[in-house]
């Protein structure tokens, strides 16, 4: 009786700490500012003033990605162009499947949380953004 206890007590700790890489795919959708750009592990570029932002939207698993111009007043201008993209799991990894203009690539979210998202890309590339905060200058 006592192993089989332990042996449940074990198991459920490591399900309970098994992270699943969907659990905040909620947390996609919005307005992203690229911060920093990597690659192996070598910084590349930091990006202290943004002129464009990236814009997801997501419903379930499918959603698309588009470049946004915020302007001063809070609004945005919005380009006509989106890429659309499918999110899958695969390899304890949550993926970013882009199909657009018979174009096919994928990236990889890294990390996703309400204040940093992180993708990675099979060039080697990293890409850290946080949320945007949009400037209202009422004058």
């Amino acid at each position: 009786m006592l192993k089989k206890t332990s042996f449940l007590f074990i198991f459920s700790i490591l399900i309970a700490c098994n992270d699943n890489p969907d659990k905040n795919i909620s947390e996609l959708t919005g307005y992203w500012e690229i911060q920093q750009v990597e690659k192996n592990n070598t910084k590349l570029k930091d990006y202290t003033v943004n002129t464009t932002i990236d814009y997801f939207e997501i419903n379930d698993t499918i959603g698309f990605r588009k470049k946004v111009v915020p302007q001063f007043d809070g609004k945005y201008l919005i380009s006509q162009h989106k890429s659309p993209f499918v999110l899958k799991v695969g390899n304890d990894s949550l993926n970013i499947y882009y199909t657009s203009d018979d174009t096919f690539f994928k990236e990889t979210i890294v990390k996703l949380t309400k204040k940093e998202l992180i993708i990675s890309n099979t060039e080697g590339f990293k890409y850290t953004y946080k949320p945007f905060e949009a400037l209202n200058l009422e004058l």
